[in-house]
């Protein structure tokens, strides 16, 4: 081994055998992987290992020494090697080392202490001695970075007294110099020498020079020795550099965070300050830039302070540095925020640290003493982690142990505080008793008394009762709803009251008037009173768990609400009652009991005090600005008022007035935005309540009266109220369904009413004006200037679409031609177009070489050929008529060509003569075109014979030589030619050109005599511009058919077209590149996949197909580009781009990374554009394309683009899978890492987690880490500290999002998911969009959020995959679109939305995050945005792509995820406080555009159920037949009528409008109508309704029971069959079981109601029932890929069967065995309530209706309606599950040892079932029907026993029953498995049933493509077969 400065480590003899290696290192590989593969434990010798990698190749026997080393540093680290992965690491090290030590030997000395001090010396000399002269700061850093490794390793290797003095000085001259290099983000900030160009910057200059403005601060001492640096005295001052720096050292932030939070203030004072300003004279920031930013940075806590009561420390004393103050109060919020870590959601926390550190700053700056104990505050903080330790800390704990609480979202909500309940602990002044420094015993951190695990209890803050919930309580119940939006629901019960006593008492609209009726119709505010005596009730009911955190005004007000509430409850009925004449029954109970008011106008009066509220609040309502300041308002007498209102105010169907709360306060709209929706809700609750009351109630009204006066004396069962008035049974069940259509059909008017004015706003918009290629060329005149008008900036206004003269024009096209060709290039580079149309699609880009304009060719082709035909055919002698018969394009071609052919054969003769003959044709042509005479002076029968000549000509420039004297001599043939037939064919005149030229050349005796046109400079085939116009004509004098078609790709044509169309909308103009809002876009990322391997692409699924076959299919013409792109590339790189190609249309993070670098890209672009000027422009802007022949300008662009745009993707578990030995995490890091290498500019954020020794014990340590792309690796470049692990606290995503937030940049923040894309037009627009911030608007607000449209490109996937595209189009376009104008209720739906940042990361961030609650973690943005002041736009202008799920699976778990989080949406405090602020027609809004859309889902099908059990009750006691067979009611359609009402409902088609009118807007209404009609024949329908399904239940579920989480869905493409068992699994709660049971209702009602009904009155009410019972059982079946193959079918039996006979147990996941499956579908129910199992309880019991009302039915029972019928049949049940229970235990326990026991046994049991049997055929008279009839009675009572008992597992398991229940729930699966199995195996032996699922499921191309891949198959697998059969056996041995 390696001599050493000191004796050689003790290793231990264990380390050196050759143990297993456990690390995964690849011999190819090892060098660069074994520094990334360290042990978090040993994290600290990755460095050494990565400079021991660097210089292997330079010295090899240096980086075995420095290898030595860090295995020594290893060693004493962990002698015992008991951290994890440290032993199969260090012998891992040491056989490299055993290795290397007998490999390497010393190449600059004989000794290593020599060799190392050499190499040292010559690594100084050659690259640090001048290197800040000649190398980059990022390439120092790293040099530095390795010479200090270097000289750690030597001090151990060589003595110190053998270090050469010149060693010592290099050492001490690095170590100077690495302060100054490190490794950065964007600003090297403190570097010295060769500085990138983005330090040149004058506004990052300036705003650096302001943040380094440490003038007359005080400076800390350092009072003793801490941290690492152990040299610096006691009491010396600490040096600081800037305002952060000095913030630190008083408060303790960590290093990383400054040099974070420092670069993030930089970059945030020079983007605002440089905007609008001139360069000139630009040395400091302007004086109001800090305003501006301490202005949007501190409005939050200023409204804070203002809302506590308490004065703001923000504090600017005169005779100080006001902007300097400025500034450390805006470092001092940055650092607080920047280190927060998961307090970071809770902004009001922030607000109270900071006011609390602002206070000791101002006290450090003004006072210099503590305000408690009067110390002075020169002592520096004690070490780089004291705040995180003091301040941090211990809040995070408290939210960790709430969050434990939590149980993985288990526990009820009311349980444990959420993230908003600790965070709104803030908003009152107890937060202030914490103190300052926080005392610890304070009430915020007092956790409950619940015992913790001994190895946590050290950990707690004190002891005591659970903390109650702050303000709100999330209880599981659908009551909620009611409280959100009582407004709502009390409107329409009292229009349904009102109008149906107007249908009962007169049946016309006008008896409103009638005395009688009127006053009837005012019992209305009765119900009134009551509904809001109800809301009170709930208010302190749904509230119980945070009585103990409210105020006592709080408490006051709801106990006073609830007083008056229930005041009115009963003096309303009492004055009522006074009002009626002749009372009768409760109204004269009241009566008599306020016999002493005699006044018949009591009841007038109440009624106009209980209204006089409602009078005052619809004033307010009007006056929104008087609104708004009461609400904001803090005078305690207006505080009071609002008090006082909201305590006594009740009746609240259009009150706005709500208990002051910090937000919320302030939200409405201005006046015009609030006539404009209240417009659009007045219109659409006229035409529900016109409908529901001429459709639904007025119809049913007269059949009602006669049901109620007829008698019914035959029940066919035993009825428990014979005497009930008025039939009230069959009443219920005639109304409930009609009522709950009421309640639901408001939102298909809903859906109605945004059609319409969707459409027209988005066709007022300009959408769809150009939507085909046709339109395309018809407008593309105008492109040029709209484009110019809208994309390219300009410093005087211009009107758009104004009139521009040619030179305007000009200027036009040349900016429009650079974009629109890197815009067609990069199309060509994603290999949507082939070559030629790449080039029939580019712009020249100089365009000032000819007279006209230079149109793309694909404008212009075959219009030169169609021009000679025409001149070959014209017989007349004027030339001006034939000019006039060309079209504007066709002229265009014609003179350019002739100006350009002209240009190059001029350009390319060398000999002047040559060169006077073409001058003098072209002047003969010129001549005569001016004079009218060309046709006089040229033959136009010889222009084809030309038009020969030059396409030879231009395609013999184009090929390619090997000789030059051979192809030159063909060009001068070729020439020759061409000229003589230009002067003897085509010209008139043409010899006496030649001649002329002939004399001349004899005139001149200087001129050799050689052949005419024979010197020509070949030369210039190598010029690019001009070869590029040799192309050009050859393609508009070759290109014979016209290019109407071009591009062939949809894909090109739709983004063609949408980019053009979106030039014609409005959009804000466009800033300079320096003065646009600088943005970051931020990409959180887990496991998902980065870049498909070769082995993913070519996997073959059980048919054969891969991913790549499958894609080559749909992507048949993109993959046909691909391969003529790639022509010519080695084997090894074609694989490569082949995986890029497969990936770029997956989603994957490889294209999302792609595409969002398209911004970089046009910001450089743009600003080249910007400092080319005008002339530049015209003349080519070649810099563009090299820019080594401009390099500065080139630095300048990316300087620009870096101080702009900032790129970071949240790859959350990188660091463990750089670490990890599974292969696909290596692969997804080694992607990870050639994505920043590919892009410089892009960084990634992770979360690392290390085990350090603390106090002699590990413990695992979590830090933030960004790093960016090195030379081969990554490069750190901060690293933070988080006081625990980050991502248990809340929902993954979002707290993915929360830790790497701080690394972002900019004023804008755009978040984007992985599965999404961008295009390089689109993000040319950014700019555009990103002024929408700072556009005046009408209203007090500007936006927070930007809404942005997005492009779904996975429709042509699958059919599925285009139903979904269809529906999430419609949805991102005309939805959002009226959600955000008129309704002003648009939200954050995740995707491509932009963030005002500093709005957001001052108030929460950018989602919410709290478990399970927030599970939809992005629409709670919106809330809280919309909640705090801010609103939220839409604009479609600009588009992102977006992946979708696929397959039907996937999409479930999707439907599912969302229905989960809108349930959670349901009970969330964010939708109560929006459903209780919001105005009532916002509020409406509101409602049916989020969580009323899955309520009325849900509602739509309890429709169904309550309808069939309503038929279900009428049908069985016979009450139907009775009503039906009455002659009065028979000559009545009305009750048929009403009946049907609601299955035109259930159709749902209503709901697909949108989609309709947005297909129909943007592509036209005949393409939407065929559309339309496709998706139906290829079974939308059925999809839908299936989904309709996932919905409800999801929905319901999660409100009743829990159960919410995250759902994976996968995001692969979807060319594999689904296994029944998956399916089953997937769907048997949510829609099979539900499937069989309306089934079972629907046969029933068929059977027993036959006999007096026609069949056709049955199909009309029930046809849209069965259609759903179809599409719940059979569409999991249909939607699957091969789900009618019959082999697959028999594999899928065979596995099911298998699944369901598995035992279940602990480990055994649920795919694996049935029992495990089933107990995990019943853990909802071991967390649940008692409420939860009560309801479940009522729910089961609608099965006994079943055998109640059949046993009634059947031939057996004589008609004998006695309970005891009733009686019977359950002894009938209880029998046979007796008997099931002895054969189950009998196979038990005789099975195996008393086999034939239990045959006889079985054998006695079967002859007794069938002498019972016979005897009951026999004696009783039972036939075959009551058989079947039982089975339809039995089998739901047993389900129904089946579900209480899971209910009730604890009580079954205790009386020892639970396996019982399981062993029925087993037979019950077996049985449903069977009934939905059945008709997919039948239809499966039918072949052509699987061809037709196959087409229907995928396009017709990947159809023909999968049966060829069968074919080829098979014939693989005979050749196989056959080569197997013909190789010889092998030798015998």
């Amino acid at each position: 081994m390696a001599s050493t400065s000191g004796t050689k480590s003790d290793l231990p003899r264990s380390l050196s055998r050759a143990s297993t290696m456990m690390v995964d290192l690849r011999d190819g590989d090892a060098p660069v992987i074994d520094s990334e593969v360290v042990p978090s434990s040993l994290a600290s010798i990755a460095p050494i290992l990565r400079v021991a990698n660097e210089i292997q190749d330079d010295n090899p026997r240096v980086a075995y020494l420095c290898r030595f080393h860090a295995f020594e540093k290893a060693h004493k680290m962990d002698p015992t090697s008991s951290g994890r992965g440290v032993r199969q690491f260090k012998t891992y090290l040491l056989h490299r080392l055993e290795k290397e030590e007998s490999e390497t030997e010393p190449r600059l000395a004989r000794t290593d202490p020599r060799e190392i001090q050499l190499y040292y010396q010559k690594f100084y000399e050659e690259n640090i001695r001048d290197g800040q002269y000649t190398k980059k700061p990022e390439v120092m850093a790293k040099i530095l970075q390795i010479a200090s490794v270097l000289y750690d390793v030597l001090k151990t290797v060589v003595p110190s007294s053998r270090v050469e003095e010149e060693t010592q000085k290099y050492a001490k001259d690095v170590e100077k110099k690495r302060e100054q290099y490190e490794h950065y983000n964007i600003l090297p900030l403190y570097s010295v020498g060769l500085k990138p160009a983005i330090m040149e910057l004058p506004e990052i200059k300036a705003a650096f020079n302001a943040v380094r403005n440490v003038d007359n601060l005080p400076m800390p001492r350092i009072s003793s020795i801490h941290g690492a640096n152990h040299d610096v005295p006691t009491g010396k001052i600490k040096p600081v550099n800037d305002i952060l720096e000095w913030l630190s050292s008083l408060f303790g932030f960590q290093k990383g965070n400054v040099a974070n939070q420092r670069e993030h203030l930089i970059l945030l004072l020079a983007n605002i300050d440089t905007r609008k300003r001139s360069l000139e004279d630009y040395t400091e920031l302007n004086t109001g830039t800090i305003q501006q930013l301490l202005n949007k940075t501190f409005k939050n806590y200023l409204s804070w302070c203002h809302y506590l009561r308490v004065e703001s420390n923000l504090r600017f004393p005169g005779g100080f540095d006001k902007p300097q103050l400025e500034l450390i109060y805006i470092g001092l919020y940055l650092l607080i925020w920047g280190e927060a870590s998961n307090i970071r959601f809770m902004p009001e926390c922030i607000c109270y640290i900071f006011h609390n550190m602002a206070y000791e700053v101002f006290g450090v700056l003004f006072r210099n003493l503590h305000p408690v104990s009067g110390e002075s505050y020169e002592t520096a903080a004690p070490d780089d982690e004291a705040f995180l330790r003091n301040v941090i800390h211990p809040i995070y704990q408290v939210v960790r142990k709430e969050a434990r609480r939590n149980k993985s979202g288990k526990a009820s909500h009311s349980r444990w505080r959420n993230y908003d309940d600790l965070n709104e602990y803030f908003w009152s002044n107890r937060c202030l008793r914490i103190k300052w420094p926080m005392d610890l015993k304070a009430d915020f951190f007092i956790h409950s008394d619940e015992v913790l695990p001994a190895n946590e209890r050290s950990n707690q803050g004190g002891s005591g009762r659970r903390k109650p919930k702050t303000n709100f309580v999330e209880v599981r119940t659908f009551w909620h709803l009611y409280r959100s939006f009582d407004r709502m629901w009390i409107f329409f019960i009292l229009a349904f009251q009102a109008m149906l006593i107007i249908a009962w008492n007169s049946g016309s609209i006008a008896g409103f008037f009638d005395p009688d009726v009127f006053r009837s119709v005012l019992s209305i505010f009765i119900t009134s009173a009551v509904l809001n005596l109800l809301r009170a009730i709930l208010d302190i009911v749904l509230n119980l768990y945070a009585w103990r955190s409210l105020k006592f005004t709080q408490i006051m007000r709801y106990l006073l609400k609830f007083a008056v509430a229930a005041a009115w409850a009963v003096a309303m009925p009492i004055a009522y009652s006074k009002s009626v004449q002749n009372p009768t029954g409760l109204i004269r109970f009241f009566s008599s009991w306020a016999s002493d008011f005699q006044n018949q106008s009591l009841y007038n009066y109440a009624v106009a005090i209980y209204l006089l509220p409602n009078i005052l609040s619809a004033l307010l309502f009007v006056l929104p600005p008087l609104r708004r300041t009461m609400e904001k308002s803090n005078f305690r007498i207006i505080t009071l008022l609002l008090w006082w209102a909201q305590a006594s105010i009740v009746s609240t169907e259009f009150t706005m007035i709500q208990p002051k709360l910090y937000i919320g306060r302030g939200m409405h709209e201005d006046v015009f935005s609030l006539l404009k929706y209240t417009l659009f809700w007045i219109l659409l609750i006229i035409s529900k309540l016109a409908f529901s009351y001429y459709v639904e109630i007025l119809p049913l009204v007269e059949p009602t009266k006669l049901i109620m006066e007829m008698r019914i004396d035959n029940y066919q069962w035993h009825e428990f109220f014979p005497h009930a008035k008025h039939n009230i049974g069959a009443v219920i069940a005639i109304w409930a369904p009609i009522v709950l259509v009421y309640f639901m059909d408001a939102q298909i008017w809903y859906a109605i009413f945004s059609t319409l004015f969707g459409g027209i706003r988005g066709a007022f918009s300009h959408l769809g004006e150009i939507r085909t290629l046709g339109m395309l060329r018809s407008r593309f005149e105008d492109v040029p200037s709209a484009f110019s008008t809208c994309l390219v900036p300009s410093s005087k206004k211009r009107g758009k679409r104004k009139h521009l003269d040619e030179s305007a024009e000009r200027q036009s096209i040349a900016n429009f031609s650079h974009v629109w060709n890197e815009f067609i290039n990069s199309m060509r580079m994603e290999d949507l177009i082939s070559n030629d149309e790449r080039d029939l699609l580019l712009v020249p880009s100089s365009s000032n070489d000819v007279s006209v304009i230079q149109w793309p060719p694909f404008l212009l082709a075959s219009k030169i050929p169609i021009a000679l035909d025409m001149a070959k055919d014209f017989k007349g002698t004027n030339g001006a008529d034939l000019f006039r018969r060309m079209d504007e394009y066709m002229r265009f071609a014609v003179v350019e060509f002739y100006e350009t052919i002209r240009d190059i054969i001029y350009s390319l003769l060398q000999d002047d003569s040559d060169r006077m003959i073409i001058r003098q044709i072209c002047y003969e042509v010129d001549v005569s075109i001016q004079q009218q005479r060309f046709l006089q002076e040229f033959r136009t029968s010889g222009l084809p014979l030309l038009s020969d000549k030059l396409e030879k000509f231009l395609h013999t420039l184009l090929s390619n030589y090997e000789d030059p004297d051979m192809f030159r001599a063909q060009i001068i043939n070729i020439l020759q030619d061409i000229i003589e037939i230009i002067v003897q064919d085509v010209m008139v005149r043409g010899r006496e050109i030649l001649e002329r030229a002939h004399y001349a050349a004899e005139d001149d005796e200087s001129v050799k005599k050689e052949q005419r046109f024979g010197k020509i400079n070949i030369d210039l085939i190598r010029n690019k511009t001009w070869r590029e116009k040799v192309v050009r004509l050859h393609l508009l004098l070759t290109t014979k058919e016209s290019a109407i078609n071009v591009p062939s790709n949809l894909d090109a044509r739709r983004r063609i077209t949408f980019f053009a169309n979106s030039l014609f909308m409005n959009m804000p103009s466009a800033p300079k590149v320096r003065d646009m809002l600088s943005f970051s876009v931020l990409t959180p990322y887990y496991k998902e996949d980065v870049l498909y391997s070769e082995e993913e692409l070519n996997h073959e699924n059980e048919d054969g197909i891969t991913i790549l076959f499958y894609l080559q299919t749909i992507y048949r013409d993109e993959w046909k580009n691909f391969e003529e792109r790639i022509t010519g590339c080695a084997p090894k790189d074609r694989a490569e781009l082949t995986r890029h190609w497969v990936s770029y249309r997956a989603q994957t993070l490889a294209r999302t990374v792609r595409g969002m670098m398209y911004y970089r890209r046009a910001l450089e672009l743009q600003y080249l554009l910007e400092f080319a000027g005008e002339n530049a422009i015209i003349n080519g802007l070649p810099s563009m394309e090299l820019s080594n022949e401009d390099r500065s300008l080139s630095e300048r662009a990316q300087a620009l683009a870096d101080l702009k745009f900032t790129y970071v993707v949240s790859c959350q578990i990188y660091g463990a899978q750089k670490k990890s030995s599974d292969g696909r995490d290596r692969s997804c890091y080694n992607n990870i890492l050639n994505l920043m290498l590919k892009y410089p500019s892009l960084r990634v954020a992770y979360i690392d987690e290390r085990e350090e020794t603390v106090n002699g014990k590990q413990q695992k340590v979590y830090y933030s880490v960004l790093v960016k792309g090195g030379d081969k690796l990554d490069e750190e470049i901060y690293r933070i500290k988080l006081p625990g692990p980050p991502t248990e606290i809340g929902e993954g995503k979002p707290e993915n999002q929360n830790h790497a937030i701080i690394f972002t940049r900019g004023e804008a923040l755009q978040t984007i998911d992985m599965n999404q894309d961008n295009y390089f037009e689109e993000a040319f627009k950014m700019r555009n969009v990103l002024e929408e911030f700072i556009t005046p608007r009408r209203g007090p607000r500007k936006p927070t959020i930007l809404g942005l449209r997005e492009h779904i490109f996975t429709g042509s996937v699958s059919s599925l995959a285009w139903f979904m595209s269809n529906q999430e189009t419609s949805f991102v376009t005309i939805g959002q679109r009226i959600l955000a104008n008129p309704l002003r209720v648009r939200f954050h739906y995740g995707h491509p939305d932009i963030f005002d940042r500093i709005f957001h990361i001052t108030r929460g961030g950018i989602s919410k995050a709290s478990k399970i609650i927030n599970l939809s973690e992005d629409i709670f943005s919106g809330y809280n945005s919309t909640l705090r002041g801010g609103y939220i736009t839409h604009h479609e202008y600009i588009q992102v792509g977006k992946g979708r799920d696929v397959g039907m699976n996937q999409i479930s778990l999707f439907e599912a995820k969302v229905a989960n989080g809108n349930g959670e949406q349901t009970l969330s405090r964010d939708v109560y406080r929006l459903g209780r602020r919001f105005d009532f027609y916002r509020m409406l809004s509101f409602y049916f555009t989020t969580v009323g859309f899955y309520f009325s889902s849900m509602i739509t099908v309890l429709i169904v159920y309550v309808f069939l059990y309503g038929r279900l009750y009428m049908v069985m006691s016979g009450v139907e037949m009775e009503i039906l067979t009455n002659a009065t009611i028979r000559q009545s359609n009305a009750l048929e009528e009403a009946l049907a009402t609601q299955s035109v409902f259930q159709l749902g088609l209503l709901l697909v409008l949108p989609m309709v009118m947005e297909i129909g807007l943007e592509k036209g209404f005949r393409t939407a109508l065929g559309d339309f009609i496709i998706m139906q024949l290829q079974l939308a329908s059925v999809f839908f309704t299936f989904q309709l399904g996932t919905k409800a239940h999801y929905y319901g579920k999660t409100i009743l029971h829990g159960g919410s989480k995250y759902r994976a869905t996968g995001r692969g493409f979807v060319v594999f069959h689904a296994k029944f068992a998956d399916n089953y699994r997937l769907y048997s709660r949510s829609h099979f079981v539900k499937g069989i049971e309306l089934l079972m209702l629907l046969i029933i009602y068929e059977v027993y109601g036959e006999s007096y009904r026609s069949s056709n009155l049955y199909l009309f009410i029930t046809f849209s029932m069965w259609f759903l019972v179809a599409s719940w059982l059979f569409a999991p079946f249909v939607f699957n890929p091969s789900g009618f193959d019959w082999q697959k079918t028999v594999d899928d039996w065979t596995d099911w069967k298998r699944w369901m006979g598995n035992r279940g147990g602990i480990g055994i996941p649920p795919e694996k065995s049935w029992e495990s499956w089933w107990d995990g579908e019943q853990e909802h129910l071991k967390y649940t309530n008692l409420r939860g199992r009560i309801m479940e309880i009522i729910l089961a019991c609608r099965f006994f209706v079943y055998q109640y009302g059949i046993v009634y039915h059947l031939d057996i029972s004589h008609r004998i309606k006695s309970l005891l019928v009733y009686g019977l049949s359950w002894v009938v049940m209880i029998s046979a599950l007796l008997v099931l229970k002895m054969v189950s235990m009998g196979r038990r326990k005789f099975g195996t040892d008393f086999q034939l026991t239990f045959r006889i046994l079985k054998a006695l049991l079967f002859l007794g079932f069938l002498s019972v049997l016979t005897v009951l055929f026999v004696v009783c008279n039972l036939t075959i029907a009551d058989l079947f009839a039982s089975i339809l009675a039995f089998i739901p009572t047993g389900w129904a026993l089946l579900l209480i008992g899971q209910a009730c597992r604890g009580l079954f398991k205790g009386i020892g029953l639970w396996d019982s229940i399981k062993e029925l729930g087993r037979a019950y699966e077996y049985i449903m498995g069977l009934l939905i199995f059945s008709p997919s195996a039948i239809l499966s032996w039918f072949p052509f049933v699987n061809e037709f699922q196959t087409r229907l499921l995928f396009n017709q191309a990947f159809s023909r493509g999968l049966q060829i891949s069968m074919i080829l198959q098979g014939r693989k697998d005979k050749d196989d077969a056959a080569a197997k059969k013909d190789k010889p056996p092998p030798p015998a041995k």
